[in-house]
């Protein structure tokens, strides 16, 4: 029976490869960490947890995401988003390990009216994006057997995420103000642990970057409408301007990513984001 090692179980990703866990136990042992019982800074830590369980796979789903707070903790965003990413990649060469890093779309800038394909210069406007560069980068470089996945504006039924943090605000406030001229695509935690089960099970596995997200775009006002419209939410959305919404770091305009690669090699359909942000609201509904 083949290991399946989840590096940041307790978060959205991790939760949601948790949650179906049980249907391929048949054929894989899993393997869930978080940052307690693994510290992937720690390079002895990550060694030692290696030696110990040689797993077959390892899912990278922690990181820091923190965006508007790596401005001014650079240091520790690239700990845990360069420096951790190299521990696991050089353990996971070190044992044949098939490595699977989570990335995103902010290591592009957003300043173009095409979607990004995979092989498109990245030039990230913020630290959080430079700090997953770097991990891409390092992961590629030091283990061959490397999947990047990049994703985009990830939520679920777990932990912090839009929907969740809309559904509350919808409870407490008449009116709201909601960014309008930033695009990019929704993603259903959910459907990127399929996603990656998928990978998982493929047979002949084809390495390097892929995007994965839910489809089309959509700004971040038209998404708050949806989650409004599934919610039954009788709350007033106002579109504003980036301007008018000033944050401490940068969003990129339009991270809008190609989803070709991954459907042509690994056969993997992205949902529409609007089916999927429909059963997550009602999961949450039930809650």
């Amino acid at each position: 029976m083949k290991k399946i090692l989840v590096i940041g179980s307790n978060g959205q990703l991790g939760n949601c490869i948790r949650k179906i866990a049980p249907d391929f136990e048949l054929d894989y042992e899993f393997i869930f960490t978080d940052s307690q019982t693994l510290d992937i800074t720690n390079e002895d830590q990550v060694n030692g947890f290696f030696y110990d369980n040689k797993p077959d796979f390892c899912i990278n789903a922690s990181a820091y995401t923190a965006v508007d707070l790596a401005e001014t903790e650079k240091e520790k965003a690239f700990a845990v988003n360069a420096d951790g990413v190299a521990n696991l990649a050089t353990a996971c060469a070190e044992y044949k390990t098939t490595f699977i890093h989570v990335s995103t779309d902010y290591v592009f800038d957003g300043e173009t009216n095409l979607d990004y394909s995979e092989d498109d210069f990245t030039s990230p406007i913020g630290v959080y994006g430079e700090s997953k560069l770097k991990g891409e980068e390092l992961a590629l470089e030091i283990n061959p057997k490397t999947i990047i996945l990049r994703t985009s504006w990830l939520y679920s039924e777990f932990n912090k995420n839009f929907v969740k943090t809309m559904l509350n605000l919808f409870s407490q406030k008449n009116e709201l103000g909601i960014v309008d001229d930033q695009f990019g695509q929704p993603t259903n935690a959910n459907d990127l642990a399929e996603a990656i089960m998928e990978i998982i099970k493929s047979e002949n596995k084809i390495f390097g970057v892929f995007h994965f997200s839910n489809y089309p775009e959509t700004t971040w006002f038209d998404f708050a409408k949806k989650i409004a419209e599934f919610s039954k939410s009788s709350v007033k959305l106002n579109a504003l301007t980036t301007e008018q919404y000033p944050t401490p770091a940068k969003r990129p305009k339009r991270s809008t990513m190609s989803l070709d690669k991954i459907e042509e090699i690994y056969k993997i359909e992205p949902k529409h984001w609007e089916n999927s942000l429909e059963e997550c609201v009602e999961i949450l509904s039930k809650q």
